[in-house]
This record gives structure tokens, sequence and C-alpha cells, in this order.
């Protein structure tokens, strides 16, 4: 079993890719087309969202499974506690080891209908994704990562408590965390050293979605839940109604960003793709972590 801690602990830094479950067959070829488009460009690991509230549990599972049976890449399984009791959690957990998958992503998730709604726990479910961790750590041989949040959960009250937060998952068990989508390395940067100032230094990798359109850039204020930076804002804003010029910029934005962090010793980068290929491979690119080809 290869794990993602091992593909991360080495000379160089590398980076990884997310997907989103395809909702019919027309999302199906586009998912396939960018897997197989940046499966040559040797991603360390490769994962699948589970959706909103799990909604699109059997989808993941079904493509997490095909990637390992069709392709080389190693895939990473997402798991969320929403709406599961411990019974389905220990049958999904099952199932990814009987294919082969051994490195699995524990995130409690958010409420389905409403990211930002009150909890509520399945009456023979889990609360905290720590027990998440636990739980799959106690099944099998896996390597597990969570999630990690420069500005705090939203349901948290302050950076510490929510660091405290983060270092309790490591404690039962996990071995890595990606962290949600930011704005500037600085916002990343503390978070790590949050994590440090309290004796954890596992992987932290960033999580970073290329700027190529308007709705990119919303979508980052809405998954990160903080404005955008004035810095970036006057960069981007003026382009907002030229689609060529905005989208080379945005890929100039993240570039930059990605670059300072790989500066400042982060062991990857990890890319949500909205399931399509050519932004990520131009930053990899321009980053220098594409393969060398003889």
């Amino acid at each position: 079993m290869t794990s993602v801690v091992e593909r991360l602990s080495g000379p160089r830094p590398v980076f990884s890719v997310e997907f989103f479950p395809p909702r019919d067959a027309a999302d199906e070829q586009r998912l396939w087309l960018a897997i197989r488009q940046l499966e040559g460009c040797e991603p360390a690991f490769m994962s699948v969202t589970y959706g909103a509230g799990g909604s699109s549990r059997d989808r993941t599972i079904r493509t997490t499974g095909r990637v390992v049976q069709e392709t080389s890449l190693l895939p990473m399984a997402h798991l969320t506690a929403v709406n599961h009791s411990v019974a389905e959690l220990r049958n999904v957990i099952g199932w990814y080891a009987a294919v082969g998958v051994h490195n699995v992503l524990a995130v409690r998730g958010d409420p389905p209908g409403d990211p930002n709604g009150e909890w509520i726990r399945h009456p023979n479910g889990l609360t905290y994704a720590e027990e998440l961790v636990a739980l799959v750590r106690e099944l099998g041989d896996f390597c597990v990562g969570v999630a990690a949040f420069p500005y705090g959960h939203p349901r948290s009250t302050d950076l510490d408590g929510d660091t405290e937060n983060l270092v309790r998952k490591f404690r039962a068990g996990a071995s890595f965390a990606i962290a949600q989508l930011f704005f500037e390395a600085e916002d990343f940067l503390r978070l790590r050293d949050r994590m440090a100032k309290r004796g954890c230094d596992a992987p932290l990798l960033p999580g970073i979605l290329p700027l190529t359109t308007v709705r990119t850039l919303h979508k980052t204020v809405e998954l990160s839940g903080a404005p955008v930076p004035p810095s970036i804002a006057r960069r981007l804003e003026p382009l907002a109604d030229d689609p060529k010029a905005f989208r080379a910029e945005g890929i100039d934005v993240v570039t930059e960003l990605a670059q300072r962090l790989i500066d400042e010793g982060v062991p990857g980068v990890h890319f949500y793709t909205f399931n399509m290929s050519k932004a990520t491979t131009e930053v990899v690119g321009r980053l220098g972590l594409l393969p060398a080809r003889a």
C-alpha cells in the first residue's frame, strides 16, 4: 500500500487533484476526460468529493473504485458522517479496503440542504470528525487525512479553539491535513504556525482553486468564508467583463500564491479542479511540478 504521507515525504514538492462526482452521463464523460489528462501529469494522489450532505455517496464510491481499476493514480476516498449510521460507515470503509483504497479523507461534513444550517447527528452516527478518524483507523491500515480551516471552521468561535480541534483529529489518528480555500499565503502560514505552536508538525497541504472566471472567484469567497483581499480585487475586478484577461490574471494570482507556499516549504499543493484539467495543468507546469520527460 502506498500512502499519501509517503507521497508527501519525497525530496521535491508534489501536487494533488480533487474532482466532483458526476451527476449524469455528460458529467461522467467530462470527469473522465479530466482524469485522463491529469493522469499524465502524475499527481501524487487524487480524490473525489462526497458531495454536499453526503448526497453523492454512491457515485463517489463507484468513481473511486474505477480509478483503482483503470488508472495509475493513487486515490484518496472522501468520507463524511452526514446522514450515516456507524454501521453504514463501517460498510463504506470496508468497501474501500476491499477495492484497494487505503487513503481516506475523513470530514464530518455539512448539513444537507444548507451548509450553514444546524448540525443534526444521525441517531446511530457520529458527531465529530475526530470520531470518524478513530473509526477509520480502527477498521484497517488506512492513512487518514482531515480538513483544516485557515480562517477557522464556520462554527468555531475563535482560531485557537479551531486549532485545538484540528490537533485533536491528529491525536485521534490523522496523518495529514488539507486546508480549505484561502486567498493569501499568510492566511495558510499562520495556520501552520498555530499547529507548530501546539507541537504538531504533520503535513499540511494548501487547497487552491485556479481563478479562471468570476464564478471561481465568488466560489472561493463562498467556500473560504473570507472576502476578496484588496490586493487581489485590484487585479481581478477591473477584468470582470474580459474573460480572457481575467483568466490570464487569475492564473498569475494562483501561481504566485502556490509558488510562495512552495518557497515556504509546503510538501505539496492540492488543486480543486472543478472537473477540468487545463488550468491546473497550466499552473502545475509554471510551478515546475510536471514530471520530467526523456
